[in-house]
């Protein structure tokens, strides 16, 4: 899922927060990234000079900018507009996001789904925030672990409900493509927090997240 206002930042090139970066290992060019997509070309067995292939590493990396836009984004400033939950205190749920991200392992690709819901404390957020928010982490080079966990607990954290509940399902080209390639299956990760991870709201919020 790519949303609109994330265009800003894939006409921008990708920037990795300054924290992450290494003093002595800086961001390499454009120019740098589009080589070393040539040097793959000729490795996997092709000629990077063929007309088919010509423009292939710009195209690679302009689909970095796009891919890993998470990168250039702050998940925090996302939920910054909160509203009066206006007398509402059950849960808020938003099924089926999309996610597409990619394994920091093989950097193939994962492909599912994200379910989030949240008790709300004193506030709330327009629901589009939450499907933002997942596709900002899920922009990044990732483990299904951590992206569930990160989305659960910026919500958290910044939103500061009673509770807090994400579940992702998601297929990993890194089996389905290569190794054992097996096709059909399907990860399953989940984070309660707060009163959604105590009786008697978790097997509610299970249940419906499981519907």
């Amino acid at each position: 899922m790519f949303d609109p206002d994330l265009q800003s930042i894939v006409s921008l090139p990708l920037q990795v927060p300054l924290q992450e970066q290494v003093d002595d290992d800086p961001r390499p060019s454009r120019e740098q990234a589009e080589a070393a997509v040539r040097t793959l070309i000729r490795w996997a067995g092709d000629s990077p000079l063929r007309e088919g292939l010509r423009d292939t590493p710009a195209r690679v990396v302009r689909a970095y900018e796009e891919w890993f836009a998470g990168y250039a984004c702050n998940p925090a400033r996302i939920l910054g507009r909160r509203f009066e939950r206006a007398g509402y205190d059950d849960i808020v749920l938003l099924r089926d996001i999309p996610v597409r991200s990619v394994c920091e392992h093989h950097m193939a690709a994962i492909e599912g789904v994200a379910h989030v819901a949240y008790l709300p404390g004193e506030r709330v957020v327009g629901i589009s925030k939450l499907a933002r928010l997942v596709d900002a982490y899920a922009r990044r080079l990732q483990i299904q672990e951590r992206l569930t966990s990160e989305i659960a607990t910026t919500l958290q954290r910044e939103l500061q409900p009673r509770g807090v509940a994400v579940v992702i399902r998601a297929s990993h080209g890194c089996m389905t493509t290569r190794g054992v390639s097996i096709h059909g299956t399907t990860m399953i990760t989940r984070s309660l927090l707060g009163e959604c991870a105590v009786e008697p709201y978790r097997q509610e919020i299970l249940a419906a997240l499981s519907a």
